[in-house]
């Protein structure tokens, strides 16, 4: 069964703030970020408790290509979205969501 996903307001300001930065950077690359990550949301949908805890009940799934990972946890039935982030920024800031 297939889990619904939902985003917390901070996780979709950043998955939006990364897809309008490649887009800046090359047209074109913006889409292909958002077709990465929807790819990850996807799988990690299908098998949510595949991917490992790594912090508390934070699971994490990297997304395909770039350079950034999806934080979620499993809840009531749903996948919560807590970050899209940037694997070389401060993991402090996403540890403080849980």
């Amino acid at each position: 069964m297939k889990l619904p996903v939902f985003f917390r307001r901070l996780a979709r300001n950043e998955f939006e703030d990364a897809l309008e930065w490649y887009e800046k950077q090359k047209p074109g690359l913006g889409a292909a970020f958002r077709i990465a990550v929807e790819h990850a949301l996807e799988k990690i949908a299908e098998q949510p408790a595949i991917k490992p805890k790594v912090f508390h009940n934070l699971r994490e799934s990297l997304v395909p290509g770039f350079p950034y990972c999806v934080y979620y946890l499993i809840e009531s039935g749903r996948l919560v979205i807590v970050s899209i982030f940037h694997t070389a920024r401060d993991p402090s800031i996403w540890q403080g969501r849980t």
